[in-house]
């Protein structure tokens, strides 16, 4: 029989309220602000067919009197305002903002993802085997930092676009940016991890799960992978902000995503063509989103990194 006296065991959320790791986020403004701003505009851009005032990949929508109309000035023809002002195709800024930022979380999610899961596979087998598994992916890896992740990522992406063929170009480009972008990023997941898991191999808990006669892929998934998560997410939380910037950056110079999938890269590329014309607003807000996401979750990751280093307990 139970006894009525004893507290019921509080919840998981309540459990994280009372964690050391949410005191110190409420006693960061940094990281707040930053979450804040980050959570805003991820759920605008997931939430673009119900906020955006166009689909600006509609022609139906589009009216060419309404090119160049300056933010809230109304239009000279058809007497339409619109927030942002509106491009030379008479597209709201506004929305083409909140669509093309989908393509740009889309690219950086999911070049992360891949990068991550590569150099956490090649980082676990060259910490645990060693040997000549542990000199090529290393020295793999040691070249490719010899050269900037830009250019890594703009020669896989010429690459892989060239043999891809002619017809499927566009429907594949998002694809190979993000490929070309993973690839380019897998190396500093690959040094983490192996670091760690040569520190971890040689805990007793490995050398009892060996005893037993596990295997290497169970020992190294069940036991080593999980205490070497928390460098990777920080890891991964400010390589979001880069694989964002780097998917800008290849799309403003005309090697990612194509002009029927624009991404704020390929928006601030359209936009640049403008701004000394006096077109100022076609650029000014997609640069202004792509540098507010880019600096808030780097902040973000900054943060983490400090609240999961135990050096600072």
């Amino acid at each position: 029989m139970s006894d009525s006296t004893t507290p019921p065991a509080p919840g998981r959320f309540r459990r994280f309220r009372e964690s050391d790791f949410f005191y110190a986020f409420t006693r960061s403004p940094v990281a707040m602000a930053s979450f804040a701003v980050v959570a805003l505009l991820v759920l605008s851009s997931l939430l673009a067919p119900l906020i955006a005032p166009y689909n600006p990949f509609d022609p139906a929508s589009l009216n060419l009197m309404n090119g160049f109309t300056a933010p809230l000035a109304p239009n000279a023809f058809t007497g339409e305002s619109f927030l942002m002002g509106t491009d030379d195709q008479g597209r709201d800024v506004f929305s083409t903002i909140l669509y093309g930022m989908r393509i740009s979380l889309f690219v950086g999610f999911a070049a992360v993802l891949f990068a991550m899961v590569l150099g956490i596979t090649l980082g676990l087998l060259s910490g645990y085997f060693g040997g000549w598994v542990e000199t090529i992916i290393m020295r793999a890896a040691d070249i490719q930092l010899t050269f900037p992740s830009i250019l890594v990522a703009m020669l896989i992406f010429g690459v892989a676009k060239g043999v891809t063929p002619v017809e499927y170009r566009d429907e594949m480009a998002i694809w190979v940016l993000i490929f070309a972008i993973g690839l380019s990023d897998w190396v500093q997941f690959a040094r983490v991890v192996r670091g760690a898991t040569l520190v971890e191999q040689g805990k007793d808990y490995v050398a009892a799960a060996r005893l037993i006669g596990q295997r290497p892929t169970t020992i190294m998934i069940r036991h080593i992978l999980p205490n070497v998560l928390s460098p990777v997410l920080v890891i991964a939380t400010i390589s979001l902000a880069l694989a964002i910037i780097a998917e800008a950056t290849l799309s403003f110079l005309g090697v990612g995503a194509p002009p029927t999938q624009p991404s704020l890269g390929t928006l601030i590329r359209i936009g640049q063509g403008y701004l000394f014309s006096g077109e100022w607003w076609i650029l000014f807000f997609p640069a202004c989103t792509l540098l507010a996401l880019a600096l808030s979750v780097n902040l973000l990751g900054d943060w983490l990194r400090d609240a999961l280093n135990p050096r600072l307990k």
